[in-house]
């Protein structure tokens, strides 16, 4: 029998659902999304990358966002940099945290960032030195750590000594993405033991891609072996925009049912996270993949239907 302590949720809507999003949304509509996220109880979110407008135009009006949301009491506003460049972007908007990214993979983290593996390293120095003299910490990603759609699987060691070497440079958290959706329970039951003897379950998120139908397997894997800190997407929105078939992270409102449902305090309110993502589809024009959304809650019973008995 599991402990059945709480989570730590953190929304990733507003940068990873909304990075590969076609049709424009609007600066305003992306602060009240922010806001309502807010409202709804989750004190993690992660508001938008400030990365280059070319790589991703639909981000382009991070320092805007920032600007126009209201800051609630004990919520942390994060954002994703991934370099020194991006993160005197990030502490100008006043994000409370700055999330570092790169990959596992070599060719990935190319495809992704530009830069080789040892060049992000470099980078992770010196956004650590900014970050530091502006009093923020810093979490440090490892995209593809489950797999890499270039390179296939990566070897657990390759992830343990990644982990090391980000703290070694002054990282305060770390965060196992599951980039495209390739991670099984297995093999996420052993990098998060593995991981948990590195980092304390306090700095350790793990982020999973629902892509191909595991992402809440991996989820009850990962919590099963200790993890206790998730990021996940309204609606299911999102993907990352440099690897092939990467659509759909972990949805926000299943995930948080899924808790719910056993028994797993989250300090969310479900309801209103379901009332957000109904309004998802008319936001990016086109429908979400989440499911509680379309079946809703199964403590919501239907009427009895009026069927004539005979005699």
């Amino acid at each position: 029998m599991i402990p059945l302590d709480g989570v730590t949720i953190q929304e990733v809507g507003p940068r990873d659902g909304l990075q590969i999003e076609q049709r424009w949304v609007p600066t305003g509509e992306k602060i009240a999304l922010v806001n309502a996220i807010a409202d709804s109880g989750i004190k993690r979110i992660e508001v938008s990358s400030f990365v280059s407008p070319k790589a991703i135009p639909s981000l382009k009006d991070a320092s805007e966002v920032f600007a126009g949301i209201k800051r609630r009491p004990n919520t942390i506003y994060s954002a994703l940099v991934p370099n020194t460049k991006g993160a005197e972007r990030a502490i100008d908007a006043k994000a409370d945290e700055l999330n570092f990214v790169m990959s596992a993979s070599e060719t990935h983290n190319f495809a992704n960032m530009g830069m080789t593996r040892e060049q992000s390293f470099l980078e992770l120095g010196s956004v650590v030195a900014i970050a530091n003299g502006a009093s923020i910490n810093v979490n440090a990603t490892i995209a593809t750590a489950f797999g890499c759609p270039f390179e296939g699987p990566q070897l657990t060691s390759k992830i343990t000594d990644t982990i090391k070497r980000y703290f070694d440079l002054g990282a305060t958290s770390i965060t196992l993405a599951d980039t495209t959706g390739m991670a099984n329970p297995v093999q996420v039951t052993t990098l998060v033991e593995l991981s948990l003897a590195l980092v304390s379950p306090n700095d350790l998120t793990l982020h999973f891609h629902n892509t191909r139908g595991l992402g809440l397997i991996n989820v009850d894997a990962a919590f099963r072996s200790g993890a206790r800190r998730f990021d996940s997407s309204l609606g299911g929105l999102g993907g990352c925009p440099f690897a092939p078939g990467a659509s759909g992270n972990v949805c926000t409102e299943d995930l948080v049912n899924f808790f719910h449902e056993i028994d797993v305090p989250t300090g969310i309110n479900l309801r209103e996270l379901l009332r957000l993502s109904a309004e998802l589809p008319k936001l990016v024009g086109h429908e979400t993949p989440g499911q509680l959304a379309k079946a809703g809650l199964a403590s919501d019973l239907h009427p009895q239907p009026n069927i004539k008995r005979s005699a």
